[in-house]
């Protein structure tokens, strides 16, 4: 059991630098929000080794909410690739000591650009805490490793704070679900995140017949759209109705020959409906709550928008 002793231990002490992190945060961590949130050109993350990689994710995260952000390797920077940093770009740098070499060697060309340069660092004296517009103080106490060398609780710590910056930013800039799902169309949360009015059928593909409409008309129409189902309109164009391959076998059942009956005699009225800001997944759940296949999308003035589904949204691979 000593390897859970230990695991326990790594958790813990990782943790406890996370928590260290809160009391921490001031004025520096909100300008730091705004370099960000202002930015006009790109946000670039750069950083050697293990911190390179926590720059990766947070530049990751940042361009899935809604900033441009890439990863700068510091050794490819100086062997050309500096030409990428623009004076409207923000660069982020991670380095626990500060004194990072390849760091040291990019601040002059940084400065003299004009970029803004967030630090975040263990170290708030050190060399590129001193050079950076500002500095967040990601100190942690001890390593998670039992001999104190291998970085792991710092570079939690440091993924951390970027993924509040990241947040934080969010916020500011007021990125939305839709703004989610716009950015993450193959993933299975952005697919959730849709709305109806993106899944819905519209125009042409929607099934629409007036009340007076004859059984001969209305079966047509039906079987050209194929979703078994028409919507049912007044004079105004307005939904009043639906029907239904189910409602037309139940009519039948009754009346053996319906051929002298119009759509108003075969309706359901007051149908389900839903606006087309529906989410995905709450037009899913109705439907599977209604045990009914298709719900008709409208207005606030019951004027028809499209029809939703059921094969629509399971297409989408959501659930």
């Amino acid at each position: 059991m000593a390897d859970v002793t230990l695991a326990r231990r790594v958790l813990q002490t990782e943790a406890a630098a996370i928590l260290a992190l809160v009391d921490r945060l001031d004025g520096r961590f909100s300008q730091a929000v705004e370099f960000i949130r202002d930015c006009r050109g790109r946000v670039i993350l750069t950083g050697m080794g293990k911190s390179g990689i926590i720059c990766r994710k947070i530049a990751a995260t940042l361009a899935s909410t809604g900033t441009p952000a890439f990863f700068l390797h510091p050794a490819e920077a100086v062997h050309g690739d500096l030409g990428v940093i623009q004076a409207d770009d923000v660069v982020i740098a991670l380095s626990y000591s500060g004194e990072t070499e390849e760091l040291r060697r990019v601040l002059e060309t940084i400065k003299r650009l004009g970029a803004r340069l967030v630090a975040i660092t263990g170290e708030v004296g050190s060399t590129l805490a001193q050079a950076a517009d500002v500095a967040l103080d990601c100190h942690v106490s001890e390593e998670a490793c039992p001999m104190n060398l291998v970085p792991t609780a710092s570079t939690t710590a440091a993924l951390a704070l970027g993924d509040a910056l990241a947040m934080a930013v969010l916020v500011e800039k007021g990125f939305k679900p839709e703004d989610f799902a716009h950015l993450h169309p193959g993933g299975k949360l952005g697919k959730r995140l849709m709305r109806a009015r993106q899944l819905m059928h519209a125009g042409e593909a929607v099934p629409i017949v007036g009340e007076q409409t004859s059984m001969r008309d209305l079966i047509y129409t039906m079987s050209s759209r194929g979703l078994g189902m028409t919507c049912v309109t007044d004079a105004d164009l307005r939904l009043v109705g639906i029907i239904t391959d189910g409602d037309l076998r139940r009519k039948m059942a009754d009346i053996p020959d319906i051929q002298p009956l119009t759509a108003r005699d075969v309706m359901t009225t007051h149908p389900i409906t839903i606006g087309a800001d529906t989410l995905a997944v709450e037009a899913l759940a109705l439907l599977e709550q209604r045990k009914i296949t298709s719900v008709v999308v409208i207005d606030e003035a019951r004027l028809i928008q499209g029809v939703l589904h059921l094969h629509d949204l399971w297409r989408t691979e959501m659930v």
